[in-house]
Parts: structure tokens; C-alpha cells; sequence
């Protein structure tokens, strides 16, 4: 018996079903072994010592992580806790390859070979070397999967240098809140121009925003591998960094990363020296959907057409952040808002499930789409970098790129306020 596996938090399953029409992998496949109260009792049997832990490795392996089971659970399981032991229980029973580990524990904390890839992203796009690449089909030796993120990667652009410097940003108008805002690592190099956006609007709204070089990797991928104590290192060392400010929350536009932020209570409650700390900063952290709503911000101009809302599923299941970003897109003038059926289940993203499990999150992501059909929106709001390539590659596999845009709802926001 596994003493990392979360065995009693199993028994707050009772086996009722309620958990099978909101999980992805259930809908899709069909099996009770990929339902989450399956993978709860074959967690419980491993536990037990009656099954090896390879033994439930397929059937826990193509567990999204969404956790869309814990917002329809009528005992409130706490699924998620149970399926981190169990890949923290796999990481000790399994070398971490080296690609795995240099990626998670030295590239993405490192911000200078961060934007060492944003500017090479960027010579490759703006010598249109991307598109001659994909003409001359040079990828076609790369996996099936990494072929079809390559041709849907946003134009990379630098950050702004002067909204990346530790200074505080001013508000417009009367100062309503003192904000540390939350970059990410891969938010930073894909999609820094909504980290922008983002700094702009929140000002917009009468923020004062800081951006403190101190910041680090929120931990969530390093986290979601069970490697655990590496990240409970980044998690200290953000608590450390933004502390020193008296910031009233702090902000992100990323609703993975929020999720792990909002946790760190969570990952570090087993150390003394740091709960009270974690608590305190998990409470200050911030989708910026929610404090937008909160302050009010005014818009500028009307925007035509007709919009849906994909929700991240740790933004919805794990932040609990329903209302704030539906609130603001149904205030934006001239803008039609439709809600996308079925918008709270996963798309298939789920950090880098759609690289390793391709072919699953093309099942799930074949799903979505069919909500999509029903409504046939203009466009298609995220609030998540991987929610945001995961429904481009969607648009793009039904062939409606001509047709639906997709956006983060923080340029939609920033359009309608004439921000750029």
C-alpha cells in the first residue's frame, strides 16, 4: 500500500453515478474505468495493496484533471487531491525522463531562455519562414500532434519592456486597488500581448499594477507530473517575492495557473512555517474576470456579432469563477452573447493532455465542437492560453476559420474599451 495515495479521502465516494455525464473521458470512451468514481475505487483497490499502481495507469493517465466531477458531487469527493496522490505515487515508482525534467524544472522557471524563445518565435513568423516551412512540409517527421499546434501558434510579439520592468504602473483616475499582476511562463511567450491587454485594462479600471521580476512558474505542470516538492519550491518562492508588496490581490488572466495559485494553501498545508503564509496569498489571488466585474470598467465602442463562452475548467471547477466572466461580456455594447451548450465540459486541453494523449483530446475536442454547430457563433471566448489553442484547433478541424474567430476575453474587453 502506497502511503502517498489519498486512501481515505476514497471513501467519501458512494459510488452514485452523478460524476458520469460531467466527466469528458466517460462521455467518450464509455467505461466505467474512465469514469471518475472508477478510477476512486481503483485508487482505493491500489491502496489496498489488491492491484498494482501500473495496473490503474491507463485508466488514471487519461484523467483530464478538470475536476468537473467535484462540482457535481452531492459528498463533495475531493477528487482532485486523490488523483495528485496517486501521480505523486507514480513519480517515485518511475524515473523522470530527462526531456521531462529539464523541461519542467529549468525551462520554464527560466526567464531568460523564456524570452530567448519569444524573439526566436518571432524571427521565425516574421520571416514568414513558418509558412514556408509548413509549405515545404519540413515538420512532417514531428508527430501528428505537435504538426497541428505548430500551424495554429499565435503571432508571438515581445512583451512591452516597459510594462515588464519591477515599477508601478498608475491608474487612470482614483486608485481603487493596488494590484501585483501574475505573468506565467508560457502566457508570457505565447500570448503576451494579453498580459498586456490585461495590465492596460485593469489600469483602465483604476488598478495600480506591479509587475515584480521575482515572480516564478506557478508549479502547475510540475505539480500535475507528482513532482511535488519541486513544486512547493515555486510556490514558496512566488509567496516570497509578492509578500514583500502590500498588494490587495493579486492578478492573473490565466485560468490554469490561478487554479494552482488559489491551492498553494492547499499544497503547503503540511508545513507549518508556511500556512498561514499560503493562505493568506491564495486568498489575495485573483482571476482578472472577477475583479474587472467588481470595479466596473466603461467601454468605448460597440462590438457587432455574436459571441459564445468556453469556460476553463480550472478557472470554473477548481477558482469556482462562474458568473464574473459572463457578467462582463453581456455588458459589452452591440455584442450578442449566446451560452455554448454543454460549456462546462472540458475541451481537451488540460495543460499538455492534447500533446501526450492526442488522439483522446481529439474525441473530447470532436465534442465540443458539436455545441459549437448548434449556435454557430462569430466567436468563441476563452480565458485560458491552452483552452485558446485547443478551440483554434477545433475551429480549424471543422474548417471554420473563415467563419468564427477565437479570442481571449481579455482582447474582447480591451477592443470594446478601444485599448491596444
Amino acid at each position: 500500500m502506497s502511503s502517498k495515495l489519498a486512501y481515505k479521502e476514497t471513501f467519501d465516494c458512494v459510488q452514485c453515478g452523478y460524476c458520469l455525464p460531467a466527466c469528458p473521458t466517460y462521455v467518450t470512451m464509455g467505461k466505467e474505468r474512465h469514469s471518475p468514481r472508477g478510477r476512486i475505487n481503483l485508487v482505493q483497490m491500489a491502496a489496498e495493496g489488491k492491484i498494482a499502481l501500473n495496473e490503474i495507469e491507463d485508466s488514471l493517465d487519461l484523467c483530464l484533471g478538470c475536476r468537473a466531477c467535484e462540482t457535481v458531487c452531492p459528498t463533495n469527493v475531493q477528487y482532485g487531491k486523490i488523483l495528485e496522490s496517486f501521480k505523486e505515487a507514480k513519480a517515485e515508482t518511475k524515473d523522470t525522463s530527462l526531456i521531462e525534467k529539464l523541461t519542467l524544472q529549468k525551462a520554464l522557471p527560466n526567464k531568460l531562455l523564456l524570452r530567448t524563445l519569444t524573439k526566436s518565435l518571432g524571427v521565425y513568423q516574421k520571416t514568414k519562414l513558418d509558412k514556408l516551412v509548413r509549405k515545404s512540409n519540413l515538420l512532417g517527421f514531428l508527430p501528428e500532434q505537435l504538426r497541428a499546434f505548430e500551424e495554429i501558434t499565435p503571432t508571438v510579439e515581445n512583451p512591452k519592456k516597459q510594462m515588464r520592468k519591477n515599477t508601478v504602473l498608475p491608474a487612470q483616475g482614483k486608485v481603487k486597488a493596488r494590484i501585483g499582476f501574475f505573468t506565467g511562463c508560457i502566457m508570457d511567450v505565447f500570448f503576451s500581448r494579453i498580459n498586456d491587454l490585461s495590465i492596460k485594462l485593469l489600469q483602465h479600471a483604476g488598478c495600480e499594477v506591479t509587475i515584480i521580476k521575482e515572480q516564478t512558474c506557478c508549479g502547475a505542470l510540475q505539480h500535475h507530473s507528482g513532482d511535488k516538492s519541486y513544486s512547493k519550491k515555486l510556490a514558496k518562492e512566488n509567496i516570497a517575492a509578492f509578500e514583500k508588496h502590500n498588494f490587495d490581490y493579486v492578478v492573473n488572466s490565466i485560468g490554469g495557473c490561478g487554479a494552482m495559485l488559489v491551492e498553494y494553501n492547499h499544497l503547503l498545508g503540511d508545513e507549518q512555517e508556511w500556512t498561514e503564509r499560503a493562505k493568506d496569498f491564495a486568498k489575495r489571488n485573483k482571476d482578472i474576470s472577477v475583479i474587472l466585474n467588481d470595479l466596473g470598467i466603461s467601454f468605448e465602442k460597440e462590438i457587432k456579432g455574436v459571441a459564445t463562452y468556453q469556460p476553463s475548467c480550472h478557472l470554473l471547477n477548481v477558482q469556482r469563477v462562474v458568473n464574473d466572466p459572463i457578467s462582463l461580456l453581456t455588458s459589452i455594447p452591440g455584442l450578442t452573447y449566446i451560452p455554448l451548450p454543454k460549456a462546462d465540459m472540458c475541451c481537451g486541453s488540460a495543460g499538455i493532455y492534447n500533446i501526450v494523449h492526442y488522439e483522446e483530446s481529439m474525441d473530447i475536442l470532436d465534442e465540443k465542437m458539436k455545441s459549437v454547430h448548434k449556435i454557430t457563433p462569430d466567436t468563441i471566448v476563452t480565458s485560458n492560453p491552452g483552452c485558446h489553442l485547443q478551440m483554434c484547433l477545433g475551429v480549424k478541424r471543422e474548417g471554420l476559420e473563415e467563419k468564427i474567430k477565437v479570442v481571449h476575453i481579455v482582447e474582447l474587453l480591451a477592443e470594446a474599451c478601444e485599448l491596444s
